[in-house]
């Protein structure tokens, strides 16, 4: 009989450390390579994987299953405590207005394709949706989800307008989203 991952959860919730085991075998190699992405720290990563799990464990935060997948839930929890790191550490600054200042149509469109990208069950999936953006798009991709910088920093390294870099970002999203449809179908970009 397999688990769901509510079950998994609420028995994490109620002390069961083997359920917390289970979890942590499933998920950390997902979560410390996203964490990894973002610090190109193998210490510092460990240490955010840890963190998440410890918060887990402590019932801090809390998953919601009607609110989406697990592994969602757990990559935003490793995003967060990466971006407190950095922060901590000043080796980078996040800015966390820009990120909250989308509309929820570009929110809508972020967390579906956030889901696609963080669960990491298919890269070849991903990969194959990717290579149907154009080169332009996959790098505002690339900067925005897997470097984490925020809009600013993108327009200043692409030398570009804020308002642009929004649009191009909100535009890439739609096609990426529109691409991994696609695949999931089994069709060509």
């Amino acid at each position: 009989m397999t688990q769901t991952e509510a079950e998994l959860y609420e028995q994490i919730q109620s002390g069961d450390r083997n359920a917390l085991e289970s979890l942590y075998m499933k998920y950390e190699k997902l979560l410390f390579s996203y964490a990894f992405k973002m610090t190109s720290n193998r210490e510092m990563s460990e240490e955010i994987v840890q963190d998440v799990f410890m918060k887990v464990w402590h019932k801090k935060g809390g998953y919601d299953p009607s609110k989406g997948k697990l592994s969602t839930w757990l990559i935003t929890m490793t995003r967060n405590a990466t971006i407190d790191v950095l922060r901590r550490q000043k080796i980078q600054t996040y800015e966390y207005d820009e990120r909250d200042d989308v509309d929820p149509a570009q929110n809508a469109q972020s967390s579906s394709v956030e889901a696609a990208v963080e669960a990491g069950e298919d890269k070849a999936m991903i990969q194959s949706a990717m290579d149907g953006l154009s080169r332009e798009q996959q790098r505002i991709i690339n900067l925005f989800y897997f470097r984490a910088c925020s809009h600013s920093q993108i327009a200043k390294s692409l030398d570009l307008p804020l308002g642009t870099v929004k649009s191009r970002i909100r535009l890439a999203l739609t096609h990426l989203k529109k691409n991994i449809e696609t695949v999931k179908k089994g069709g060509d970009n």
